[in-house]
């Protein structure tokens, strides 16, 4: 069973789009640099960098407005003894860090 002319004519047209589209696809900047082993090696390091370096400063964000926002509740009858245990053991540590 041989196939009409119109179908060939179609599948010819579409293999030539695919070509084209591979070949941009080809040609953009990420591939090329997903194809060099050591400008990918030194992106990814730099992404660890800079996700090490966001991950200890949120942290560190964080773990202030914790400690500052549990110096504020001292006048509950449970948690603010134990906020106020906590914050004093905070600032001794700090002090104590802070001199050589």
């Amino acid at each position: 069973m041989a196939t009409p002319p119109a179908e060939t004519d179609n599948l010819i047209a579409e293999v030539r789009a695919l070509r084209a589209e591979i070949e941009t696809f080809n040609n953009h900047r990420f591939v090329r640099v997903q194809n060099k082993p050591w400008r990918l090696f030194f992106n990814r390091f730099l992404m660890g960098l800079a996700m090490g370096f966001g991950t200890v400063f949120g942290a560190t964000v964080l773990v202030s407005v914790v400690i500052y926002s549990l110096q504020g509740i001292d006048w509950l009858p449970i948690i603010g003894d134990w906020a106020s245990e906590i914050a004093t053991q905070m600032k001794g540590e700090m002090g104590q860090n802070a001199q050589p």
